[in-house]
């Protein structure tokens, strides 16, 4: 546009005013060309230098020094598993060992020694009367422990409550008074640590005593399991708690496994069980002082070792559980086990027992097994016991339950032999 305005100025003035005009031209074209090169001097404006705020790179703002990383909380090491005791046996280790077999206290017996070697017996019961003294028993019992395939020291028990129901006497063995005169002696505790010794080198290891049944007022003097014989320690709760703590203490202080009998109690019959059939206690309940005794036991010689066993009576609790046995009872068993007791639960002799004779021998294996009893006694006659070892196989193969409740009660059965060994090894138990 500055171009186009030079040109018309070019015409229609006189030579003067044209070369004025022509000044005027360069004049502003030249202030054009300045223009467009920045001043008016001919030399380019020099960019005005920026503020340090304008030329400085933004100084980024210093960031937080960031929070050291916390050093990682190392994982606690895990606790070492306990090892299965029962890890490495067979099923039928496992359902032998749940079976305690008659042993007849007059010599070494086949039919024993073939439960113990054949079938994996876990315990023998030495059954009878023997005068023989110690070291006949003891060479016995060694025979058995020796030969048995169980794949922990066998369990050998007895019935050495004193007075009418003691099977060992003779050179080594004292004569025990009955438990109602026991519970005279101040010093019971050590009497009965002493008569556990004798157990111990008899080879014995479990003694199914002391009796801690609370006889009712009114059966003192009708009571044929109990009174009759004098089994007991007393009248009152205090006398029999009594009586049987400081007796299964000092068997503990022996040795030896002391058993109470006969949960829950048979204070509240007229019948022995093992002579007759429908024995049933109409009486007793669940929060019963007669079941109650047993737990306060129980609870006072927690800790001790060997730990104590239960034995399961075969009468019938009409209040507790009306349909079975308590030994066939999972109700009755569960008394004890909702108590705390990890202990072993054994059945009172199911071979020749009256109030159980309507069971075949497999189903009065399979239901006690099934109720939560870990040991079952056939002490009076094994001859039945390979057929109710076989239903309990037969069981166990087929049922899934039935089997983890074998399971249960065989490791019980392990730890409770295993507290026989001592720490420098070998078997206590065959000494």
């Amino acid at each position: 546009m500055a171009w186009g305005f030079v040109f018309i100025a070019g015409f229609g003035f006189d030579e003067g005013m044209r070369t004025r005009r022509l000044a005027l031209v360069v004049t502003v074209l030249m202030a054009m060309t300045m223009a467009a090169c920045g001043t008016d001097d001919g030399v380019a404006e020099p960019t005005p230098s920026p503020t340090p705020d304008e030329t400085a790179s933004p100084t980024p703002e210093a960031s937080p020094e960031p929070d050291p990383m916390p050093e990682p909380t190392p994982e606690p090491e895990p606790e070492p598993a306990e090892p299965d005791p029962i890890a490495d046996w067979t099923l039928e280790q496992q359902v032998g060992a749940l079976f305690m077999v008659g042993a007849p206290v007059g010599g070494v017996s086949d039919l024993t020694m073939y439960l113990v070697t054949e079938r994996h017996a876990g315990g023998i019961f030495l059954h009878g009367r023997s005068s023989v003294g110690t070291q006949v028993i003891a060479e016995m019992v060694a025979t058995y422990a020796d030969a048995a395939t169980t794949p922990v020291p066998l369990l050998v028990a007895t019935d050495q409550e004193g007075g009418n129901v003691q099977v060992l006497s003779g050179p080594g063995f004292s004569q025990m008074p009955t438990a109602t005169r026991q519970a005279t002696d101040p010093q019971l505790a050590a009497s009965a640590a002493a008569w556990g010794q004798e157990l111990r080198a008899a080879g014995v290891n479990v003694n199914f005593a002391p009796v801690a049944d609370l006889v009712a007022p009114a059966y003192l003097t009708v009571n044929d399991p109990i009174t009759r014989w004098y089994r007991h320690f007393g009248t009152t709760f205090d006398e029999v708690f009594a009586g049987a703590e400081a007796f299964a203490a000092g068997m503990q202080a022996g040795g030896v496994a002391p058993t109470l009998k006969h949960f829950p109690g048979l204070g509240r019959v007229v019948g022995n069980p093992d002579f007759v059939t429908g024995v049933t206690d109409t009486a007793t309940t669940a929060d019963d002082e007669m079941v109650i005794i047993f737990l306060d036991l129980l609870a006072a010689l927690d800790g001790a070792t060997p730990a104590p066993w239960v034995m399961m009576s075969t009468a019938v609790y009409a209040l507790i559980d009306p349909d079975e046995p308590a030994a066939f009872s999972p109700v009755v068993v569960g008394l004890l086990r909702d108590a705390g007791f990890e202990g072993i639960v054994v059945t009172d002799d199911l071979a020749a027992a009256r109030q159980v004779a309507a069971w075949s021998p497999g189903d009065r294996a399979i239901d006690s097994i099934a109720a939560g009893v870990d040991v079952v006694l056939f002490s009076a006659d094994s001859t039945h016991v390979p057929e109710a070892m076989d239903a309990v196989l037969d069981r166990a193969r087929t049922d899934e339950t039935f089997r983890a409740r074998v399971e249960e009660s065989a490791r019980r059965v392990a730890i409770a032999a295993e507290a026989f060994v001592p720490a420098g090894g070998g078997c206590a138990c065959q000494n």
